[in-house]
């Protein structure tokens, strides 16, 4: 990168530590360029307020703040949830909201006449593989700035001491350091004593949790709610029709008064490291719950296996980066059409961060109480030694052989 070229930079902009030193670093170190602020709305919500101010004090020319939410839930989170894609026991709650993003900061980047394109996601981490394949698939010959794999600040501390050295406003202390990334589907975890697997984490501590309480916190009485879902999709809440994303924000609220949706894992990053982290993720735990309980009534065996299987690939996809891909495209198809049938309501019970199914109905049901009561039914038992025979013929003619009788 000749550095004497850039002089409009477009930054991914959080408004968190990294990104927040990254404007005056910027201007130091790359010809006082002018810098542009770019920030996805994901859902965050108060993490957007008094971030335009924050920008332009730090040295940015101005912020553009993108409303990504819709694109989010309806483009990437709802077709994931209908694959049923985990990574590990993850549900992509960074990974989902870094492909829009990085489109959208390419598109900004193009329509404002930048000569480069900033993140802050460090060199140890998957953000910036993903943030560079989305740059790379709608900007393809966009100059990439990565200032953590240029840059001689080794540590959080370090980037706060920048930070008070350049008069950068900051709303965290040493303390409080926990790397952290949040929108609407989820809130990670990362850092300090969260670091050695050892550790407990201070779940019940003021301040750890944001977007719920402990699961020993949560009320006494169980809460009901009831989703219907309509091809795989969300769309009402207790009766309530509304958009996905309203969904998911009302049960983030719901879940997390009852404790639902924590998980403490360690998780391969794609970089080659395992990682410890600490994800809240109330509102989509229970879609995700809910959505699995209605397939059991309406996707057939085969189906529902083989999408078992992709779910694994497709969540692959996902966390490392590769969402603007055939593949993705190809597994979304496959999503949507073995989701045709998943039309329903699944009614469930909140409890201490216990999600209890109380009652799921079809129209599209596969489940027959007919077939298998164990009351009289109209299925005739005695066909099942025939089907037996041949189903263990292979088993049995490999019992003939070992006893010498073929």
């Amino acid at each position: 990168m000749d550095k004497s070229k850039i002089k409009k930079v477009a930054l991914a902009y959080s408004g968190g530590l990294a990104t927040s030193i990254i404007i005056p670093w910027l201007k130091e170190n790359y010809n006082n360029c002018e810098v542009i602020a770019v920030a996805g709305n994901v859902g965050q919500a108060d993490e957007l307020e008094g971030l335009e101010e924050k920008a332009i004090r730090t040295g940015a020319s101005k912020l553009i703040v993108a409303d990504l939410v819709d694109e989010m839930v309806d483009d990437i989170i709802v077709p994931s949830m209908k694959m049923g894609a985990k990574y590990e026991t993850y549900l992509l709650g960074t990974a989902f909201a870094r492909p829009v993003i990085g489109k959208k900061l390419a598109e900004i980047a193009l329509a404002e006449g930048a000569d480069a394109i900033a993140h802050g996601a460090t060199g140890k981490g998957n953000d910036q593989v993903r943030f560079e394949l989305a740059i790379k698939r709608f900007a393809p010959d966009m100059p990439i700035i990565a200032p953590w794999r240029e840059w001689d600040i080794k540590s959080r501390d370090e980037e706060i001491d920048y930070a008070e050295a350049h008069n950068v406003p900051l709303k965290i202390n040493r303390e409080t350091n926990y790397s952290k990334d949040k929108n609407l589907w989820h809130l990670s975890h990362e850092g300090l004593d969260l670091e050695d697997p050892a550790n407990e984490p201070q779940y019940a501590k003021k301040g750890f949790l944001e977007m719920g309480v402990a699961p020993e916190q949560a009320p006494d009485e169980p809460a009901y709610v009831t989703i219907d879902f309509e091809a795989g999709a969300p769309v009402a809440l207790n009766g309530e029709k509304m958009k996905a994303s309203k969904i998911i924000e009302k049960l983030n609220a719901i879940g997390g008064a009852n404790g639902i949706g924590i998980i403490d894992i360690v998780e391969n990053r794609l970089i080659g490291m395992k990682d410890r982290g600490v994800y809240e993720t109330p509102g989509g735990t229970i879609l995700y719950f809910a959505h699995e309980h209605l397939e059991m009534l309406t996707v057939d065996k085969e189906v529902l296996h083989e999408k078992q299987k992709l779910a694994v690939d497709y969540a692959d996809l996902i966390y490392n980066g590769k969402w603007y891909s055939p593949l993705q495209e190809a597994l979304t198809a496959f999503a949507n059409e073995s989701n045709k049938f998943v039309t329903g309501s699944v009614k469930l019970k909140l409890y201490k961060g216990n999600i209890i199914p109380a009652g799921t109905t079809s129209p599209y049901s596969l489940y027959s109480e007919n077939i298998v009561t164990f009351g009289e039914s109209d299925f005739d038992q005695a066909q099942a030694g025939g089907f037996i025979n041949i189903w263990g013929l292979p088993t049995k003619v490999q019992a003939l052989r070992e006893q010498g009788r073929l």
